[in-house]
């Protein structure tokens, strides 16, 4: 990509709101729980909510992320001590990391060049801009309405207008706090409209896509003006006040545990006060609502082979489902080929700025989850090729990634996905012409070519071979010529 010159000046885009909540002074803390006593004291301590975890489960071996305003941290730091549990401080004051991410470059230029965070007004006028610069090919659509009134806003790029094509959909955004998720989606659609690589040129003219940055943009909107570390929608139904807490968090649904798939079926809340709260009933909120509905629409108007949904943190690519582990990985259809995908692409991946990928299913590598998006399409509606990208970084710096790393973040993901569609495509899912191989309803085939060695880590209990028989063999070195 070509960036325009740009002079600028550093300034803080700071909200004026009074009910703005400042982070002076919070610290993060770092907790590997080594056994199952210390998993049970981080696990009781999460309901008490003046301890903000960053992480949606605490599992064994794994980093936790505690968040603690000043006037609870002796009490923490003696808690800890009196366990026998090491918490290490990793930041000391939260806010001036927010700080960091608002400012951005007063340019010359209107072009956006992703050295710093779009506001949802932002992303919304940009989106604008681009399809208006692209109208042959691109048009601004609506997935919906949020809860609080906002339309969710996105573009459908079709170069070809042929009947019945290979279509696909990504979603950033559903957690608000993320802030990589919509600079990323925004960064693809400008790759798919402007780039001159043969490879992004194929991916974009030969897919219907249909992109959505920020599916949840109260919350997101949210972030910028209220409370940075905001995650959920902003929905005030099932109103209970939680104490302790700067802001009182009660007021919202996480919309990735609100699909009607496995819904409160594990690794999700019915209280109201955990991050996790997975709403009154499946599919109560407006936004997960229109993102199903979506996908209904235009799952009849061709072959929907993709899905992605964007997220952060941990550098995983999940494979559906993810109430699974183990042996069990494989009830989900075509899940051989998802994994093959993956690792190739994060093959690719790594290869750009040597960053780290892992790939499985999130009860294998990461925790349990039921009621997602990306494994409601897969397991409600069928789509084949579906995956929940958990970008930069593994916890250095969490949701506050500093701006400098968006585009090594985005430039990695771009050579990632490049890969994936051309392993999808090399299995026979769809061909250059884009005429479907095999029905919707039947099992394609998996890779007829053997993967080498991936240096990505792999999940456990999911590297498995896969066997083709000589027919297709000959057609899938066909299909990628």
């Amino acid at each position: 990509m070509v960036f325009k010159e740009i002079i600028f000046l550093v300034v803080l885009v700071a909200a004026v709101n009074a009910e703005y909540v400042s982070y002076k002074d919070y610290k993060v803390y770092k907790i590997v729980p080594k056994d199952e006593h210390e998993l049970q004291v981080l696990t009781d301590l999460r309901k008490q909510p003046e301890y903000i975890y960053w992480n949606d489960i605490v599992s064994l071996y794994s980093d936790v992320k505690i968040m603690v305003a000043p006037e609870y941290q002796q009490d923490f730091e003696t808690y800890f001590k009196t366990v026998n549990i090491t918490a290490e401080v990793v930041f000391n004051d939260v806010q001036k990391l927010i700080d960091d991410q608002l400012k951005r470059p007063v340019s010359r230029s209107v072009v956006y060049d992703w050295s710093y965070f779009l506001n949802l007004d932002e992303i919304n006028a940009w989106l604008t801009k681009i399809v208006e610069e692209h109208s042959d090919v691109a048009t601004l659509v609506e997935l919906g309405t949020s809860v609080e009134g906002r339309t969710i806003w996105g573009v459908k790029i079709d170069y070809k207008k042929e009947e019945n094509p290979v279509i696909g959909m990504i979603e950033g955004g559903i957690h608000s706090r993320e802030w990589i998720s919509p600079a990323t989606v925004t960064y693809i659609i400008n790759e798919f409209l402007t780039s001159t690589d043969e490879s992004v040129r194929f991916m974009a003219e030969n897919i219907v896509w249909h992109i959505f940055p920020v599916v949840n943009p109260d919350g997101y909107y949210y972030t910028f003006n209220n409370n940075r570390m905001w995650r959920k929608n902003r929905s005030k139904d099932n109103f209970q006040t939680c104490t302790s807490v700067a802001d009182d968090i009660s007021n919202g649904i996480d919309l990735n545990r609100n699909f009607d798939f496995m819904w409160m079926h594990v690794g999700a809340s019915q209280n109201p006060c955990m991050e996790t709260y997975a709403g009154p009933n499946a599919f109560s909120e407006p936004e997960s609502r229109a993102i199903a509905g979506y996908v209904q629409h235009i799952k009849k108007q061709g072959r929907m082979i993709y899905y992605f949904a964007f997220h952060s943190y941990s550098q995983m690519v999940l494979v559906p489902y993810s109430h699974l582990s183990g042996d069990r990985v494989l009830e989900a259809p075509n899940y051989a080929d998802m994994y093959e995908i993956a690792i190739r692409g994060m093959d690719k991946l790594k290869a750009k700025h040597n960053t780290n990928y892992q790939v499985g299913t999130s009860g294998d590598i990461l925790y349990y989850v039921s009621g997602s998006s990306f494994d409601w399409v897969k397991g409600a509606e069928g789509i084949p090729i579906v995956y929940l990208f958990e970008l930069r970084d593994v916890g250095e710096y969490g949701f506050l990634l500093p701006a400098e790393r968006i585009i090594p973040n985005n430039e990695e993901i771009m050579a990632g996905l490049l890969e994936m569609e051309r392993v999808t495509r090399s299995m026979g899912y769809y061909n250059i012409q884009n005429d479907l191989l095999f029905p919707p309803t039947t099992q394609p085939p998996t890779d007829t070519t053997e993967a080498t060695e991936p240096s990505t880590t792999a999940a456990p209990g999911s590297g498995m071979k896969t066997v083709f028989s000589v027919f297709l063999i000959a057609l899938s070195l066909f299909v990628t010529l």
